[in-house]
């Protein structure tokens, strides 16, 4: 699939929404937009097609000389974040165009990028899920440390990529394939079913899902193409 439509939005929190069978449906508020068309790149100028979109009003005294000097040459306002999509067809948008949550529709099924909670310095069994070790006689204060690092004479030293203790969350964290319950025009405003990355308040970037997953669609295929060997698995 490719990438068709996109939009910045802010994490509002979490609530829940009831179907109309009455199940209880976990949800994320976003923000979404309302975003600016703060630039747009074409084939011939820049070597490829891409939009900038421009989220949340700031003030001039705030931005950059640089960032000043973009705004003015595009006429827009400033706006505090930005961010590219190399969108399939960029034609259809123009510096100045407003993009709002009714961009995405109920159903839609999206990617959602955002910045984890930093959680500062932790250690390895908070980091990495290690086990700590058993509280007998002779393990003395340090039941929680990394324990040996496994290097003798040769190598002689830590090899890159070690999991050890060090600073945690704060990263960019990308879930997949997140379906669209509920989008309020009106106000913005989009419900997300299930949790996305960040704290409240964090800056999120939505995008339509261009990487199906299919895993479960293909087990249902073959359970029901192949009963003998499902029932053989069994």
């Amino acid at each position: 699939m490719q990438l068709t439509k996109a939009i910045i939005g802010r994490k509002v929190g979490m609530s829940q929404i009831f179907d109309e069978t009455g199940k209880v449906i976990p949800v994320t508020v976003i923000e979404a937009g309302p975003c600016t068309v703060t630039q747009r790149k074409t084939a011939d100028k820049d070597g490829y097609e891409s939009v900038q979109l421009g989220f949340a009003d700031v003030k001039e005294k705030h931005l950059t000389k640089p960032m000043k000097g973009h705004f003015a040459k595009q006429g827009v306002a400033p706006r505090k974040y930005l961010k590219e999509f190399r969108l399939a067809d960029c034609s259809t948008y123009n510096v100045g165009d407003i993009v709002k949550a009714d961009v995405f529709a109920e159903g839609d099924k999206v990617d959602v990028i955002g910045t984890s909670k930093g959680k500062g310095y932790a250690g390895v069994v908070k980091r990495w899920n290690a086990h700590s070790q058993e509280h007998t006689h002779g393990v003395g204060p340090v039941h929680r440390s990394v324990g040996s690092m496994g290097a003798n004479t040769d190598p002689s030293r830590v090899m890159p990529g070690k999991k050890m203790a060090g600073h945690l969350g704060a990263e960019q964290v990308t879930v997949q394939n997140l379906q669209i319950v509920k989008v309020d025009a009106e106000s913005n405003m989009i419900a997300v079913r299930g949790a996305i990355p960040g704290p409240k308040g964090g800056v999120v970037y939505i995008k339509n899902t261009v990487k199906l997953n299919r895993v479960k669609n293909t087990q249902l295929q073959g359970v029901s193409s192949n009963p003998q060997k499902a029932s053989a698995r069994r």
